[in-house]
């Protein structure tokens, strides 16, 4: 009971939570990623799938990295799914079956997308495993997906397609984790998931600074409310509380602006989606609600942000 009550506890609508004070950046675009690699993580659904749509669009090279390749009964989509509806919106696609813990899995993947398409330019670490529970009722079994998932997988797929980007012009590494706030609500009830989403986090602190002067820009991704993905859908608010969140578009056109600017300009920023949309001048977001009806102010705000 306790456990559920500290779920529902992060889940009231923004109305309830002290006042977001977002910040404005200045971004300078290159152009389109017409004919860009990009590698996402985690591309076969929800928001990694919704990126390379958008950049699909502009004529992008997809590498499709997931474990799905057969219908999954609780969960749409499969990597041939997803490169089907990103061919249909004229992006070229590469989907490979990757385990993101395995080495041997992500150097083989890194291998054949340079194969197929010459290099990579763009990477996004999505892949992400969740679970909710306190530290007596924690499965070891799921703190490790976790962690080999979120940080070591992370890790994994940075450490082997940096060789590439440092040959790329324009090379972004965006990594879909939040900004860390050590307030310890945000840890009660899920300690074992906020210390594996903080070390992704952790990692867009270490990359970008190691990498800032060969210009490969590393920023992290977290939307200011909750996205109507599976995950949420499944772990944190159900049928009900989809309708209280946003559509993955809003990352996806976040995620665009960001691919898109200069990277020698921001890197080594945790980027709040609707900070990102608003600083390239968009005032309404109604058209990324789940629910049209929805007012603003009952739209759950996501973990992590205050």
């Amino acid at each position: 009971m306790q456990r559920l009550q500290n779920i529902q506890g992060h889940l009231n609508p923004l109305s309830s939570q002290p006042k977001y004070y977002g910040k404005t950046y200045k971004f300078t675009s290159v152009g389109s990623l017409k004919g860009k690699t990009i590698l996402i993580s985690g591309a076969s659904r929800g928001i990694g799938l919704a990126i390379g749509k958008r950049a699909a669009k502009d004529g992008a090279n997809i590498v499709i990295l997931a474990k799905t390749a057969e219908p999954h009964p609780k969960l749409p989509g499969t990597i041939y799914t997803a490169a089907e509806e990103i061919r249909k919106l004229g992006g070229q696609a590469l989907p490979i079956i990757c385990d993101i813990r395995f080495e041997d899995q992500v150097k083989k993947a890194v291998e054949k997308a340079v194969q197929t398409f010459g290099g990579i330019d763009i990477v996004i670490n999505n892949a992400s495993a969740i679970n909710f529970d306190d530290a007596i009722s924690q499965d070891m079994k799921k703190y490790d997906l976790m962690h080999n998932i979120n940080l070591r997988g992370t890790f994994l797929v940075s450490k082997y397609t940096l060789p590439h980007l440092l040959k790329a012009k324009n090379p972004h590494i965006l990594i879909m984790s939040p900004p860390i706030n050590l307030n310890p609500h945000w840890f009660e009830g899920k300690i074992a998931y906020t210390i594996a989403k903080y070390g992704m986090s952790m990692c867009v602190l270490g990359l970008s600074q190691e990498y800032r002067d060969a210009k490969i820009a590393v920023n992290a991704l977290w939307p200011k409310t909750a996205i109507a993905t599976a995950a949420v859908q499944n772990v944190l608010a159900g049928d009900e509380g989809m309708k209280k969140c946003r559509t993955d578009e809003i990352m996806a056109d976040s995620a665009y602006v960001i691919l898109t600017n200069d990277s020698k300009e921001l890197t080594g920023q945790f980027f709040i989606d609707e900070d990102v949309l608003r600083s390239v001048g968009v005032t309404d977001f109604t058209k990324y609600k789940a629910d049209p009806k929805v007012r603003d102010e009952d739209l759950m705000p996501d973990l992590y942000v205050e």
